[in-house]
């Protein structure tokens, strides 16, 4: 058990939900140890765990990682989901970013205030559907491969599909325009150790709901 990687967060997708993913993808099994309360996190902090006094922080291989773009990165490098030399890695770091700039819209809106929250989602699918998405469905049809970069699986692939999955939860037609990647969620769905993830009773959370968000603020504030 000791070998597995830890990851102390709490009970929810947040930041952590992409390492999940990412681990998950690669096969590897993984422990959660859940932050419940505001005494949690401080301990945490307290014992000097938290570099930066934040969280996520995974611990793997004799390492207690912070900053999630460093436990991503690490984790893409040690399973082979990062590319096979240095400009895949640039394309696959690209392609990245801007799903990462997307699902932190996706991550605030629930913490939006009430007069807000209409606007913002409305920024969130224009954004979705004019900047975002139609760079990845032309990417796949330009070079009409099963994966963004190389013609290989890598983290790029696994990130594209949870942004999708998590844009559909909010807004089930948004990938209408969008054929090709309705077909690559399909495909990259369907990858064994990510079908095994998508499973009912695996560790990928579900959407945060406005309810838990007491909860999880006092966890932090």
């Amino acid at each position: 058990m000791s070998g597995k990687p830890k990851l102390h967060y709490f009970n929810g997708r947040g930041r952590m939900e992409t390492i999940r993913w990412l681990l998950a993808a690669a096969g590897v099994e993984f422990e959660e140890c859940f932050m419940e309360t505001k005494d949690d996190f401080t301990k945490l902090q307290k014992n000097g765990f938290l570099l930066f006094q934040q969280v996520p922080m995974v611990e793997i291989d004799g390492m207690k990682m912070v900053q999630t773009r460093a436990i991503c990165n690490y984790i893409a490098a040690k399973y082979n989901l990062y590319g096979k030399d240095l400009k895949e890695r640039a394309l696959i770091d690209m392609y990245v970013e801007a799903i990462m700039d997307l699902n932190e819209l996706f991550m605030t809106h629930p913490i939006q205030p009430a007069d807000k929250k209409e606007q913002h989602f409305a920024t969130i699918v224009d954004k979705a559907t004019n900047r975002y998405f139609p760079v990845y469905e032309k990417v796949l049809k330009d070079h009409g491969q099963d994966f963004l970069v190389g013609n290989q699986f890598s983290r790029a692939d696994v990130q594209l599909l949870e942004i999708l999955l998590i844009a559909e939860e909010c807004k089930p037609d948004i990938l209408a325009k969008f054929p090709l990647l309705q077909s690559f969620k399909a495909r990259i769905s369907n990858i064994p150790t990510i079908k095994k993830f998508l499973q009912p009773g695996s560790q990928r959370k579900p959407p945060l709901q406005e309810k838990d968000l007491p909860k999880v603020m006092k966890i932090f504030y």
